[in-house]
């Protein structure tokens, strides 16, 4: 067992631990310092150099500061004074308080049940419920930073950091692309809001993503980035990550796809396959789940990682910078109706809910999920929820399956 795996596997043995001192009356859990957060590799699974420490330039120096300033611009159902800070100080605490509801959401829940902690209790269909629904997951993410992440003002922000983040300048919004949570939609609806589009229904999948109608933030200089930092509507979108990741395995594994199979499926099938044929090794069809895990879990993996499966925690930083506004792909329809009018944008404007590639394919569900990983054996998939659980945990989803631990 590696280095990462076994601090994973110690946070859950010594919440269990905890839990069972808990009396009947008991309204806390106290969460004991399990991970030390100066070790990214305790959950940081890939090679990627958006966490690597490198020496600061003036630039990055000034941006240090930015999330200093980020405090959320939403309607709030408690007084502003007393919402959850981003405090650099905070990630020193001893204990952090995680309720025991999210004790027993991270640790209790129904197989790939579709349940969202911060929703529980909430009628979802006026603002200050929509509010509500906010300010928990605000909150319960300022929690899981503090201890197990990097709160803001601890490291200066970089490029890197920022590399994913499309700006819309007409209605000052930031938007960071996790792939398969339905960024190609939101990308219609961002270049509608810029102007250069009159309908998102009429914006086809290769005009959005290789088109230049959206600027990335990390291509302004960094007096933009952090004037877009602290004025900006900052926005992120998650799904649930074993979801998320079959998803990504059925678009490009599954279907036609050139790059992906000669990029990776080709080096897949010759790394983890026994006695691949001329044609599979010639072509990067027909790579299975299986397989595919094999490749994502192999710390010397013979192709490098991708975004399309690479954790939302490492592509938008949430520890670092503040979001304001924290959207679920559960309940994509009402965060964002909710987010659009908070905005200011057109009434008339809404986002799509169309599939633009395979179209004729059933969406991924929970169900469709729980089939994929039912080919793996308990170890994979033990060791791919390990690979995939400072999301789970960040953004406050439930276990997927009862045998995890």
């Amino acid at each position: 067992m590696g280095k990462s795996q076994q601090l994973s596997q110690d946070l859950r043995q010594n919440l269990h631990k905890f839990s069972s001192s808990l009396g009947a009356d008991s309204k806390q859990l106290k969460v004991p310092q399990a991970i030390e957060c100066k070790n990214k590799k305790s959950w940081d699974h890939t090679d990627t150099v958006s966490f690597r420490k490198a020496a600061q330039t003036p630039g990055q120096r000034e941006l240090h500061h930015v999330t200093k300033h980020l405090h959320p611009r939403f309607p709030s159902p408690v007084p502003p004074a007393k919402l959850p800070q981003r405090n650099p100080q905070s990630s020193a605490v001893n204990h952090i308080d995680i309720t025991k509801n999210h004790y027993k959401l991270l640790n209790s829940s129904s197989p790939l049940q579709q349940h969202d902690g911060d929703l529980a209790g909430y009628n979802i269909n006026t603002t200050d419920q929509l509010s509500q629904v906010q300010h928990a997951r605000q909150n319960f993410m300022n929690k899981v930073c503090a201890k197990y992440g990097e709160s803001a003002g601890t490291r200066p922000i970089t490029r890197q950091h920022v590399s994913r983040i499309f700006v819309e300048d007409v209605h000052k919004l930031l938007y960071c692309e996790v792939p398969k949570v339905g960024c190609s939609n939101w990308k219609r609806v961002l270049t509608v809001l810029q102007g250069n589009a009159s309908s998102p229904d009429k914006l086809k999948h290769e005009e959005l993503h290789f088109g230049k109608h959206l600027k990335r933030l990390d291509s302004f200089n960094y007096k933009g980035i952090i004037y877009r930092l602290e004025t900006y509507t900052k926005v992120l979108f998650s799904r649930e990550p074993f979801e998320r990741l079959v998803s990504a395995f059925r678009d490009k594994f599954e279907n036609p796809n050139s790059y992906y199979h000669s990029v990776f499926g080709k080096r897949i099938i010759s790394r983890y396959r026994k006695n691949p044929s001329r044609q599979a090794l010639r072509t990067g069809a027909g790579v299975t789940f299986k397989e595919f895990i094999q490749y994502l879990l192999d710390v010397h993996r013979p192709v490098g990682m991708d975004i399309h499966w690479q954790l939302a925690a490492q592509l938008c930083s949430p520890c670092l910078i503040h979001y304001d506004f924290i959207g679920k792909f559960e309940t994509m329809e009402e965060d964002a109706n909710f987010l659009l009018r908070h905005i200011g944008a057109p009434t008339n404007l809404t986002l799509p809910s169309f599939k633009d590639r395979n179209p004729k394919a059933a969406r991924t569900s929970s169900q469709i999920t729980h089939k994929y990983f039912m080919q793996l054996s308990l170890k994979e998939r033990q060791r791919t929820y390990d690979f995939y659980f400072m999301d789970y945990l960040l953004f406050n989803y439930s276990k997927p399956f009862e045998d995890l631990y």
